[in-house]
């Protein structure tokens, strides 16, 4: 039997290869922690979305090993069919009151939910304000949805305000952001961003990925952190929480309108009954061990105010990602290298992730990194940058 060519596929990759774009996976031979093994070399974590350090805590794993025993390692069906065990239940209740809203509703990822609530919410007498920055996760929510998108320039609220303004013969108007940039670690002025809202009687929807666990003082997220309401809060299990899942967690009516209508609860098998264990274990972690979010914040500020005092241009904004920029995708490779040799696992972010000549080094900061494992970073930073003569 002839084998198919594909030579076209051939062709993109070659050219992938060529710009520097190509990828491959790592495999993890230990636990997330602050030091992993990576391809049985001990490398120090400096990439993981793991700020709390809850994906290997004993109680977490102990949890989700009871469930396991209890419920077995699958779920079975979706949600609305044979999917739903009392761990999805009480995990909802506990996110809508971890999140202090009326109701909450679990999905399988964060992207399932950023996609089903966005393409659900949105009708196509309604127009998107989004940021230009947001996850992939909520611009694929806005292409499916059936509104208009508006793009709004990063953070720019006098842009946002004229797309507002212009925007006032739609039925609704949505305004979507991130609450912590994921690859550039900055955080969206929320102030703002619902003073508008009540001028232009838009709603506002957040996608808290990275800020819950992170900001606010008992760490409930960009809400918090400011001290202002939102309609709906969509957020991950995956990152600080360190399980998986997704959710979104607002007023009651539009927990159940997302119930009955988001294709993405409806169609998708539910998370394992151990996934659901875990997090309602992690969630409660967080609350009774509110020195893990201060040793976070305490690592955010040592390894900046370090990066800094190397010649690196560092943010001071208190979230874990700290975007050193290289430039053009072959050069961050290259800096990815040489902290690889250093024993520093920090791959390089190149297009289509970011802008092209925007590639950076995505450092992320952990509570169970220590103050030794941040000065090897740092040391590592300081050779690669010299190397590349970037400080």
């Amino acid at each position: 039997m002839n084998r198919p060519v594909y030579s076209w596929a051939e062709e993109a990759l070659e050219k992938i290869e060529n710009l520097g774009l190509y990828r491959k996976t790592r495999k993890m031979e230990s636990s997330p922690a602050g030091s992993v093994v990576i391809g049985r070399k001990e490398m120090i974590m400096a990439s993981s979305n793991n700020y709390l350090g809850l994906a290997s805590h004993p109680e977490t794993i102990s949890a989700a090993a009871g469930a396991v025993l209890q419920f077995g390692v699958g779920s079975s069906g979706s949600r609305l069919t044979t999917g739903t065990s009392p761990w999805h239940e009480e995990l909802e209740l506990k996110i809508a009151a971890y999140k202090r809203t009326d109701a909450a509703l679990l999905f399988s990822s964060g992207y399932l939910a950023n996609i089903g609530v966005i393409s659900t919410i949105a009708g196509e007498e309604d127009i998107i304000l989004s940021d230009e920055l947001n996850h992939a996760s909520l611009i694929d929510g806005c292409r499916l949805s059936k509104a208009k998108t508006s793009i709004y320039r990063h953070t720019d609220m006098l842009h946002l305000e004229a797309l507002l303004t212009g925007a006032k013969h739609f039925q609704n108007r949505f305004i979507v952001t991130d609450g912590v940039f994921s690859m550039d670690g900055d955080i969206a002025p929320l102030p703002e961003i619902t003073r508008l809202a009540k001028k232009y009687k838009a709603y506002v929807i957040v996608d808290d990925a990275h800020g819950t666990g992170v900001l606010g003082d008992t760490g409930r997220g960009t809400p918090e952190y400011f001290q202002e309401a939102v309609d709906l809060s969509i957020g991950t299990l995956s990152k600080a929480i360190g399980t998986e899942g997704g959710f979104a967690a607002g007023s009651r009516i539009l927990i159940e309108l997302l119930r009955n209508r988001a294709r993405t609860f409806i169609f998708q098998t539910a998370l394992p009954p151990a996934s659901a264990a875990a997090a309602l274990a992690a969630i409660e972690i967080m609350d009774k061990e509110p020195e893990r979010l201060q040793q976070l914040q305490r690592n955010i500020r040592f390894l900046q105010e370090r990066l800094a005092s190397l010649g690196f241009s560092v943010s001071e904004h208190p979230t874990p990602i700290l975007p050193i920029f290289i430039g053009e995708a072959k050069a961050a490779v290259h800096f990815a290298e040489i902290l690889d040799d250093e024993g520093i696992y920090a791959p390089a972010i190149r297009p289509p992730t970011v802008p092209e000549g925007k590639s950076r080094i995505r450092v992320t900061v952990m509570a169970d990194h220590t103050i030794d494992q941040l000065q090897k970073v740092c040391a590592a930073f300081q050779k690669a940058g010299r190397e590349l003569e970037l400080i």
